[in-house]
C-alpha cells in the first residue's frame, strides 16, 4: 500500500475516532463498520496481484506467417491474502493457446469472453500478501500472422514496475516498417533502428522496453513485412 494511502487511512480512523465521542455504542460501532467497510473497498482496489518485472517474447518461425509461439516471465507480488489462483488471459488470429504451459501452477479451465479467452491457473497452495513467484508461461499459434500487416498487442491489466515485449521475425522474411501504439492515449511512434537487433542466426528482434505502464492501457506494436 502506498504512503498516500496509509496516510488516507490514518485520517479516516483519526476523525473516525473523533466522530465516536459522544455516541452510543450502537452508534459506535455503526461508524467502525462503515470506516471497516472503506478499508476493505481501497484494498480491493488494489487488484490480486502487481507485476514487478515482465518480458514477454513472440517468435514467428516461417516467412508465411503460419506457425508463432508465445512466451512471457512475470515476476509477481500477491497483494492479497489466501490467494489459491491466478488468472491469464489472451487473444488473437488463427488458432492460439495451443500447448498452454505455466509454471508455477496448473492449468484447470478455459472461458471465451467476447474477444478474450481467459485461464484459470490453479497455484494448489495459498499465497499471502508479499509473497512472490516468477511465472513462466509458453503457448503456440497456427495461422496467426498470414498477412503483410501483422501486430501484437501487451494489454496491461495489474499494476506493473517495468515491462519488455519482443518479437522475433525469421531470417528469410525482415519487416519493412515497425511503429508502436498507445490505444488509449491516441499516441504512436515509429521503432526505428534502435529497436532492432541482428540475431546470430540471422533473424531480426524488436525489442521495446516501458517502465511503470500505464495501467489499463493497450500497447500495440504493428509491422508490415
Amino acid at each position: 500500500m502506498s504512503e498516500d494511502a496509509e496516510g488516507a487511512i490514518t485520517a479516516k480512523l483519526s476523525k473516525g475516532i473523533t466522530i465516536t465521542l459522544g455516541l452510543s455504542w450502537f452508534e459506535i460501532l455503526g461508524e467502525i463498520w462503515k470506516i471497516g467497510r472503506k478499508l476493505m473497498q481501497g484494498m480491493a482496489n488494489e487488484g490480486m496481484y502487481e507485476v514487478l518485472d515482465y518480458e514477454s517474447t513472440l517468435e514467428l518461425f516461417d516467412a508465411k506467417g503460419k506457425k508463432a509461439a508465445f512466451k512471457k516471465k512475470m515476476k509477481v507480488r500477491y497483494l492479497q491474502d489466501e490467494t489459491i489462483a491466478f488468472q491469464d488471459f489472451a487473444w488473437g488470429d488463427g488458432e492460439i493457446l495451443l500447448d498452454y504451459k505455466t509454471k508455477p501452477g496448473w492449468e484447470v479451465d478455459q472461458h471465451r469472453s467476447g474477444y478474450k479467452t481467459y485461464i484459470l491457473i490453479s497455484l494448489r497452495e495459498v499465497k499471502n500478501r508479499g509473497s512472490i513467484d516468477d511465472y513462466k508461461i509458453t503457448w503456440g499459434i497456427r495461422n496467426g500472422f498470414l498477412t503483410k500487416d501483422g501486430y501484437w498487442s501487451t494489454e496491461i491489466s495489474h499494476k506493473m514496475k517495468q515491462g519488455r515485449v519482443n518479437i522475433v521475425f525469421p531470417q528469410s522474411r525482415a519487416p519493412h516498417r515497425v511503429f508502436l501504439e498507445e490505444n488509449n492515449r491516441r499516441r504512436a511512434m515509429i521503432l526505428d533502428e534502435k529497436y532492432w537487433k541482428k540475431l546470430s542466426d540471422g533473424r531480426w528482434q524488436i525489442t521495446w522496453k516501458v517502465d511503470k505502464p500505464k495501467l489499463y492501457e493497450n500497447y500495440i506494436i504493428r509491422w508490415v513485412w
